[in-house]
């Protein structure tokens, strides 16, 4: 089975290509569904109660206002597949809310919301690399600090890295750098993430050298994913992160088909929608 290569990377896809290419081709080349998981929904309803928390006027942004905020996100989110199609009961459900509710409360641990001058929320950036790979990603926050210098920010609502995987966790925002630079003409000052769990901030500084960086490794993933989807090689890369992953039961380090993929998650997703849209007196 032959594949034809993505047009561009974003952080995410070639962070899930190091990670496991056979993960990468299920998900950013074949685009097969996935069942939606509660952490990754939860953080979804945190960064969308956190920009909503953004729009408001600057001194309106205080805790009550942002849990308010989560209730509105928890309305809107309410008939999105990510949210329709969890399999909770009620006690987990409860469990999901008070969690995304910690959150919440912990970023006002991180910084004062009111002193924020954002001036992009999930800010969408493309540029195209001298190689020709186009990047693309979308900003959680961009704003001016008090010199009226950019500055890159992104919530994360998982665990915060340890110090040995500090740096790889800071890939991903040194590419938003770039695309800033590109797109507006001006590197940012800093880049932070704000890990509300914890709540901890890791921050750093973009420079030439990290510009280049960014241009060197994209350009090189890129070139390993041409190549894997001229061989139909994607190789499963075994690790922790296998117990999380929506495609174990067809990785060959596990004893699957990865062939048997497509047509198991298609049936599987079309099944649930149908479900979904069943009335409840029919279900």
């Amino acid at each position: 089975m032959l594949f034809a290569p993505p047009s561009g990377l974003s952080p995410s896809s070639m962070g899930a290509f190091t990670s496991c290419p056979l993960a990468f081709r299920f998900s950013y080349i074949q685009r097969l569904p996935e069942p939606p998981a509660a952490p990754a929904s939860k953080g979804t309803l945190v960064h969308l109660a956190l920009q909503h928390l953004m729009w408001r006027p600057a001194p309106e942004r205080t805790l009550a206002n942002a849990l308010a905020d989560l209730g509105r996100a928890t309305d809107d989110l309410a008939t999105d597949p990510e949210f329709a199609g969890l399999e909770l009961t009620a006690e987990e459900w409860a469990t999901f809310h008070a969690d995304a509710e910690v959150l919440v409360r912990r970023y006002f641990e991180l910084e004062d919301p009111t002193r924020v001058r954002a001036i992009g929320l999930e800010l969408r950036l493309e540029g195209e690399l001298s190689s020709g790979v186009r990047l693309r990603g979308i900003i959680d926050r961009l704003e001016l600090d008090d010199a009226g210098e950019l500055v890159v920010t992104d919530y994360k609502t998982g665990s915060a890295p340890s110090e040995f995987w500090e740096a790889k966790s800071m890939a991903g925002v040194h590419v938003y750098s770039w695309l800033c630079e590109q797109m507006f003409g001006r590197r940012p000052a800093s880049i932070q993430l704000l890990y509300l769990s914890t709540p901890e901030r890791i921050s750093a500084h973009p420079s030439e050298q990290s510009v280049r960086g960014v241009a060197v490794k994209s350009a090189a993933v890129m070139q390993a994913v041409q190549t894997a989807c001229e061989r139909s090689d994607f190789r499963p890369r075994p690790g922790p992160l296998c117990n999380y992953c929506s495609f174990r039961e067809f990785c060959p380090s596990f004893g699957g088909d990865p062939d048997q993929a497509e047509p198991v998650l298609t049936e599987r997703a079309e099944l649930a929608q149908g479900i979904q849209r069943l009335p409840l007196a029919s279900v």
